[in-house]
């Protein structure tokens, strides 16, 4: 996948991880005016919202320190509005995913780390 950049080359590969582990993709890149998110989910009961970071394995902190507060906060209004417009009686559940990926090149894994329940949601109303 030459010209890809590193963070679209992790969401290819954790999109790919996450159906490998037997989740459904219900969207990818999921906009609004209150911030993205990368991919929402669905296994069992519950509707993932899923943050992806991406970096080679020379970096000097690791991707799950990048979802600070604030991304969450976003992430939480993000996901209440995707209910919003798509009501869903599963569970939400945040989850972050870090895709480590080899110096060289932004397709070649390392290691795919899966922190389910990365962050709580608490009460979903509160990010209106």
């Amino acid at each position: 996948m030459a010209g890809v950049s590193r963070g679209a080359a992790g969401e290819i590969l954790a999109a790919r991880f996450l159906r490998e582990k037997g989740y459904n993709v219900l969207s990818a890149n999921f906009r609004c005016r209150q911030g993205e998110i990368d991919i929402i989910a669905a296994k069992g009961n519950y509707i993932v919202f899923t943050e992806v970071k991406t970096r080679s394995a020379d970096a000097i902190y690791t991707a799950r320190e990048a979802v600070t507060m604030q991304k969450q906060r976003r992430l939480l209004q993000t996901a209440a509005l995707y209910l919003a417009r798509y009501p869903d009686d599963r569970q939400p559940r945040f989850d972050v995913i870090e895709v480590i990926t080899e110096n060289d090149s932004t397709m070649n894994v390392r290691e795919i780390n899966h922190i389910m329940g990365a962050f709580e949601a608490g009460d979903l109303s509160g990010a209106f």
